[in-house]
């Protein structure tokens, strides 16, 4: 298992291509096996990685939000809801509500300050847990180089259903 930071961001400059072919050769997997897989998978190595070590998902994820996620986390740092948005929310051009800031404002060193009323799109990343896996590679390639999870998950998911045997010696 692999947690180190410089070591994933290297493999995936030096991966790139093999992560297209490998995106390729999971859709024309069935999707309900790479589901089960990616889930068990998740469930082993997410208690793995101590994401406390890293935070790097905080210093470069756009989380999109919520107003009851606004409402709530106003209300636990004692300040209006309007002063509370005007300074840490945006609205982007397609309508979303999304923090204004990269890297997150609430990170404090690789903590998460308002961890306990943190926002359902951090609570859920990286969404490994979800159904439909091959519908989410692109996303799911975008972070491989940043979260020690994903990186494991899918260097796992490629012994697991054959990809690397099939690779060019």
């Amino acid at each position: 298992m692999t947690a180190d930071l410089n070591i994933i961001a290297a493999a995936a400059l030096t991966r790139e291509s093999e992560n297209f072919r490998f995106r390729d050769f999971l859709r024309a997997n069935d999707p309900e096996k790479i589901d089960a897989i990616v889930h068990r998978l998740n469930d082993t190595i997410t208690p793995a990685i101590d994401c406390t070590a890293c935070g790097n998902c905080c210093r470069s994820l756009m989380i999109h939000t919520t107003t009851e996620e606004h409402a709530r986390l106003a209300a636990a740092a004692q300040i209006p809801l309007a002063t509370w948005e005007a300074r840490h929310i945006e609205t982007s051009l397609q309508g979303a509500t999304i923090l204004n800031a990269i890297p997150c404002a609430f990170l404090k060193g690789s903590l998460c300050s308002v961890y306990e009323d943190r926002f359902q799109e951090c609570r859920e990343f990286p969404h490994l847990h979800r159904d439909n896996f091959n519908d989410r590679l692109f996303s799911t390639l975008m972070y491989y180089g940043t979260c020690p999870i994903i990186y494991n998950v899918v260097e796992e998911l490629k012994v697991e259903t054959g990809f690397l045997a099939i690779l060019p010696g």
